[in-house]
């Protein structure tokens, strides 16, 4: 692990205990934990960012992603179910092709 990976975990660590309410930080944080390859740690931590921020979108793509990356398929398959919804909801029709996409290469 690199010095600068190290010290921006610490850094969104730091921010949550804070008490940040921003749903950036917590999804950085997870994406941080996928960027070292603890993609269990990751995948908790976007479950902890969609049960928090429920309508921040982009966590259920890469969250699914992780899935995928794990051969866990169906849960690949259930985040991007979710994430539609949501990107319906918002309208956010980038997000929406996104995970699409993503949940038919699941199927």
């Amino acid at each position: 692990m690199s010095d600068t990976t190290s010290k921006r975990l610490a850094l969104f660590d730091q921010m949550i205990a804070k008490g940040s309410e921003d749903p950036f930080v917590h999804y950085a944080r997870a994406m941080e934990l996928r960027s070292l390859g603890r993609k269990e740690d990751a995948l908790e931590a976007f479950d902890g960012v969609a049960t928090r921020f429920p309508t921040y979108v982009p966590t259920y793509l890469m969250a699914a992603q992780v899935c995928g990356e794990l051969q866990r398929d169906g849960d690949a398959v259930a985040w991007c179910d979710r994430g539609i919804a949501q990107a319906r909801e918002a309208g956010d029709g980038h997000a929406l092709g996104e995970l699409q996409a993503f949940r038919a290469e699941m199927e």
